[in-house]
């Protein structure tokens, strides 16, 4: 069987429930998802984020949704939708923490009160 083919019987078992099936389609598409990741951006200057660490978010993030993916073109379309909200995510949080997120006006980072 092609590639294609392989998939999209993997992956109508697993949205009949099969487990293995299920676990079959991630490995098959384990590398594409971290080059693709590693393309996006996760592996160029000043990202903290490694590829393999966005292929595990997407994965959480689509492994619910398995039942609503028709075939490996949906599939990669759906995780490189992921992968950006995943990588947009990370960034935002990043800002955050530069900015000083959770800390009060007038208290440094060391705890001291600024005067």
């Amino acid at each position: 069987m092609p590639p294609s083919t392989d998939f999209t019987h993997l992956l109508q078992q697993a949205k009949g429930g099969d487990s293995d099936a299920h676990a079959q389609v991630f490995a098959l598409v384990y590398d594409e998802l971290r080059q693709a990741a590693h393309r996006i951006g996760s592996g160029g200057v000043g990202h903290t984020l490694q590829p393999t660490a966005v292929v595990h978010e997407v994965w959480l993030k689509l492994a619910h949704k398995i039942d609503a993916v028709q075939d490996r073109v949906h599939f990669f379309a759906v995780a490189g939708r992921a992968m950006r909200q995943v990588l947009a995510d990370h960034a935002r949080a990043a800002r955050r923490e530069k900015r000083g997120a959770g800390r009060r006006p007038g208290i440094r980072a060391t705890g001291r009160a600024s005067m």
